[in-house]
């Protein structure tokens, strides 16, 4: 036999594996079973499963599991904490989308945990007569309870660096919004000409809605920290001792410093998987901001000759192989891009969610799989339109001017002085003339310059409802 490989075997038969190899035989049939994304496991997964593992080996060492052989003991620990660690993250070598509801990812690291341990105890790989992937790593444990737990400390982790992103883009907003708070400009419903407002409430807006994405990401922590870590197969705790179900979650806790609680009913949490759904639609509901801003930002600086021209966005490269000149809002089309992955990944996520079955669901690798990378394209996306977009984003004073004094909206600005009739006559003596409101306005002498331009001023178009006049 070439010493290049061992030979492993479980109910199935045998099978050889490189000796080096701290994956085995299971995951070895996943590789060969399963080749659907084409990428492993997500890193962020895997090292969560490493804290859940250490969370259980602690558990059961303070149990007294392992007796008087403390190098075992410690030996195991220490390979759970290198994989928690993110040390050992290569070795997970399982496809991220899998049957068996994660039973290959948890076996995977059953058998990675138990070869480190080994090398740690210098024996050979393999030796799984002194450390066992599943009598020893598994020990009173599931895929089915360490594997949605696994999954909500990744995802949690995740939604952490998401919210100090969504942050600093709100934060970015209004630091434009106190920069343009000056610039008054034609705000537009329907695609047509509305009243005036300023480019500070605009960006003012955007900064708002990302104020309530920050916010609902941070509560998505409350719905995740409840885990079934403990219930086992199906909730029951089949196989594991009461002391090591009321201990593990509050190890767990206490290793990761959040919050985690036991669910009150393990088997609902074990066969039921819709907090994944809601916490995707906080997610879904943070790409709706962004694809709805990049929109804007895309159509306020079109043209930029033709069109809006409003605002200048960061030129970022060339825009056109033929089009001298033409350069391209690429960073909000990027952004969008990765907004409408996230719906895709919303609706998948439901789906998935929804065809559990009986007392668990099988498909949480690909509610794993679409929900970390929603977190991970939104992170991005963030950081994106942030670093390279909304910060060098610059105002043309008088573009947003012009528009300002050639449309109708700035008809609505002149009610409280002239009232509705006369501001109707107006505007539709300007429009047979060919001349702007304020030209007709000034030649009518209905107001001076001065009243003109004090009723259209930033303070103006930003009151709150109109000034009260005198009665009579």
């Amino acid at each position: 036999m070439n010493d290049t490989y061992r030979t492993e075997h479980d109910s199935l038969g045998e099978r050889r594996i490189p000796t080096d190899a701290l994956y085995g035989i299971h995951a070895d049939r996943a590789r060969e079973n399963f080749s659907l994304a084409g990428r492993p496991v997500h890193p962020e997964l895997v090292r969560a499963y490493g804290v859940v593992k250490l969370a259980c080996a602690m558990t059961n060492d303070a149990l007294a599991v392992w007796g008087d052989d403390r190098a075992k003991a410690e030996a195991i620990l220490r390979a759970c904490r290198e994989l928690a660690d993110g040390m050992l993250t290569k070795h997970v070598v399982v496809d991220a989308l899998q049957g068996g509801a994660g039973t290959s990812t948890n076996l995977n690291v059953n058998e990675v945990i138990a070869n480190r341990a080994l090398e740690l105890l210098d024996e050979p790989h393999g030796n799984y007569a002194r450390v066992s992937p599943l009598d020893d790593i598994n020990r009173h444990q599931s895929t089915n309870d360490t594997y949605p737990t696994a999954l909500k400390l990744a995802a949690i982790r995740l939604l952490k660096r998401l919210e100090e992103r969504v942050v600093a883009l709100q934060e970015s907003f209004q630091v434009k919004e106190k920069a343009f708070a000056h610039i008054v400009k034609v705000g537009r419903t329907e695609m047509q000409d509305a009243v005036l407002t300023t480019l500070g409430r605009e960006m003012g807006a955007y900064a708002e809605a990302f104020n309530r994405d920050r916010w609902r990401i941070y509560k998505c922590e409350e719905r995740l920290r409840v885990v079934n870590l403990g219930g086992t197969a199906i909730g029951t705790g089949l196989a594991a001792p009461r002391q090591y179900i009321f201990r593990v979650v509050d190890t767990l806790r206490e290793l990761t410093g959040i919050g985690f609680a036991r669910a009150e009913n393990l088997i609902d949490a074990t066969q039921n998987a819709d907090v994944f759904v809601e916490v995707s639609g906080i997610l879904k509901a943070c790409a709706a901001s962004l694809l709805k801003v990049c929109g804007d930002l895309r159509l306020l600086s079109s043209g930029p000759e033709a069109g809006f021209g409003e605002i200048r966005l960061p030129e970022r490269q060339v825009g056109s192989s033929i089009m001298p000149g033409k350069v391209n809002p690429v960073i909000p089309e990027a952004v969008s891009q990765a907004a409408m992955i996230v719906f895709g990944h919303d609706a998948t996520i439901a789906n998935a969610c929804a065809q559990g079955s009986l007392e668990l669901n099988p498909y949480l690798p690909l509610v794993a799989a679409c929900l970390l990378d929603s977190c991970d394209l939104l992170e991005r996306s963030c950081y994106i339109l942030r670093a390279h977009c909304v910060e060098g984003i610059e105002a043309d004073e008088a573009r947003c001017k012009a528009h300002v004094e050639s449309s109708t909206a700035i008809a609505t600005a002149l009610l409280p002085a002239l009232g509705y009739e006369a501001v109707c006559e107006i505007v539709a003596r300007a429009k047979q003339s060919g001349r702007t409101v304020r030209e007709t306005v000034l030649e009518e002498g209905r107001l001076t310059a001065a009243q003109f331009d004090e009723l259209i001023s930033p303070e103006a178009v930003c009151r709150l409802g109109m000034p009260e006049t005198p009665k009579g």
